[in-house]
C-alpha cells in the first residue's frame, strides 16, 4: 500500500507527499491580480506540509470568469503570479494552476462580456441569456486553454489542472441536460465530450512534459437529465486512452444547478444570500427559497469512495480522491483501495497546518464542522469563521 505522507511521482513532477490541495477559490485576486493575500493564502498551507498546493480560479479567458475580480491568464497577471510559485517552492511544496472557462456560471453583468453556455439558457447572475458559442469560439477558447497553460509553465507552476466539473463551460458540454446542440458537439457522448477531449490535447501539446497536466472531472453532476454514470466512466476513459494526463480528480456536484452535492453539510443559505454577489431580485428568492437549490447532504468521511470506486475498478491510470478526506485513517482508506493521491479543502481552511501535525501525531483529527459558510466569502477573501 502507498504511503500517503511519503514522496510521489505526478508526471515529471516529485512530491514530497501524496496530498495536494484541492483547488478552492480564494477571493483574493482584485483587479484580477495577485495579492499578497492570495499569496500568504497558498504560504500557510504549503509550510503546512502538502505535497502540492493548487491556485484556483484562473481563468483562460476574460468571459470565462466568475466575476471581474478574478485572474484571466494575460501579460498583466504573470509576475505576480510568478512571485506566487517562487514562494511556495521556498517552503519544498509544489503548486498547480487550476485553469479553465467558466461558462454558464460566469456572470456575464460582472464581467463585460456574455457568459457561454452549450445551448441557449437564461443566466440569473447577470439577468440575461447566456450566448451560445460557434465552432469558431470553442476553437478559440480550446486555443486559450493552450496559452494558459503555457503561461504557468514559464512563470513556474508545476502543474496544470484543467478544470472539467461543476458545470463549467466543458463540463457543461458533457451534461445532456445543458447541451442540447445539433452540431458536431451535441448529442451522443462522444459528440459532447469532444471539446473537453479538444482542451485536454491542447493544453498537453502546449507544455509537454516541463509540467504535470491533470484534470478535474465530474462522476455525477447530481441533478435529472445531467451527467451521470456510466457515461462519465466511459468519459473517462476517453481521456485515459487519448494519454494526455498525468492524473485525474474525481469530482462531482454543479456550482449551476446543485452546488452542495460537492461540498456536503450544512447549506448556508442565510450567509450566502448575505454575502455573494447577485442581482437583488435573485438575493431576495436565495433567502426565500435558498434550501431548494442548496440542498443539504450529509458529510461523512470519504464520501466520494463508493462512486469513485467505479472508476478506480475501470481505470488504470492516476486518480486523485477527494471527498471527505480529513484525517490519517481515511488517506490510508483512500490509498488501500488503489488512489494515488487525495486531495484536501476545507479542513485545510481551519487548519493550513493540518497535515503537518498529522504527520506528527497520526491520530489527529480535523476540527471542521463542515458549516460550510466558508462558501459564502469566496467573493470577500475565503476564510473559516471559526478559525
Amino acid at each position: 500500500m502507498l504511503d500517503p505522507l511519503g514522496p510521489a511521482v505526478l508526471g515529471p513532477v516529485t512530491l514530497r507527499n501524496r496530498v495536494i490541495k484541492a483547488a478552492t477559490f480564494e477571493g483574493a485576486t482584485p483587479g484580477g491580480l495577485v495579492s499578497d493575500r492570495l499569496i500568504d493564502y497558498h504560504l500557510a498551507v504549503a509550510d503546512g506540509g502538502v505535497g502540492m498546493t493548487t491556485v484556483a480560479y484562473l481563468a483562460v479567458s476574460p468571459e470565462g470568469r466568475t466575476h471581474a475580480d478574478q485572474i484571466h491568464w494575460r501579460p498583466e497577471a504573470l509576475f505576480g503570479l510568478r512571485r506566487l510559485t517562487e514562494a511556495i517552492h521556498a517552503t519544498g511544496a509544489k503548486v498547480s494552476a487550476q485553469i479553465g472557462h467558466a461558462g454558464p456560471v460566469a456572470n456575464g453583468a460582472s464581467n463585460g462580456a456574455p457568459s457561454l453556455a452549450p445551448s441557449r439558457a437564461f443566466n440569473p447572475l447577470s439577468m440575461r441569456f447566456h450566448r451560445v458559442p460557434a465552432a469558431a469560439d470553442l476553437d478559440r477558447i480550446v486555443g486559450d486553454h493552450a496559452r494558459a497553460a503555457r503561461y504557468a509553465a514559464d512563470v513556474g507552476f508545476d502543474a496544470v489542472e484543467v478544470h472539467l466539473g461543476h458545470n463549467y463551460l466543458a463540463s457543461a458540454f458533457l451534461s445532456p441536460r445543458l447541451n442540447r446542440r445539433a452540431d458536431r458537439y451535441g448529442g451522443s457522448l462522444a459528440r459532447r465530450a469532444d471539446f473537453p477531449r479538444r482542451i485536454v490535447a491542447a493544453v498537453r501539446e502546449a507544455v509537454g512534459d516541463r509540467i504535470a497536466v491533470t484534470a478535474k472531472m465530474n462522476m455525477r453532476d447530481g441533478y435529472r437529465g445531467g451527467f451521470d454514470l456510466p457515461e462519465s466512466v466511459e468519459f473517462a476513459l476517453m481521456l485515459e486512452a487519448d494519454g494526455h494526463l498525468d492524473a485525474l480528480e474525481l469530482t462531482g456536484g454543479s456550482s449551476l444547478m446543485n452546488p452542495m452535492y460537492l461540498f456536503r453539510g450544512a447549506a448556508p443559505v442565510k450567509q450566502m444570500a448575505a454575502r455573494m454577489p447577485m442581482p437583488a431580485l435573485l438575493r431576495v428568492g436565495i433567502r426565500a427559497s435558498g434550501h431548494r437549490f442548496f440542498r443539504e447532504y450529509e458529510w461523512r468521511p470519504l464520501y466520494f469512495l463508493d462512486l469513485a470506486r467505479r472508476f478506480r475498478e475501470a481505470l488504470s491510470m492516476p486518480l486523485i480522491l477527494l471527498g471527505g478526506i480529513t484525517d490519517l485513517p481515511a488517506m490510508r482508506t483512500a490509498m488501500a483501495e488503489g488512489f494515488e493521491y487525495v486531495a484536501m479543502g476545507r479542513a485545510l481552511l481551519r487548519e493550513p497546518d493540518l497535515l503537518r501535525r498529522i504527520a506528527a501525531d497520526g491520530s489527529t483529527r480535523s476540527q471542521c464542522i463542515h458549516c460550510n459558510v466558508c462558501m459564502s466569502t469566496i467573493y470577500t477573501g475565503t476564510e473559516c469563521h471559526l478559525a
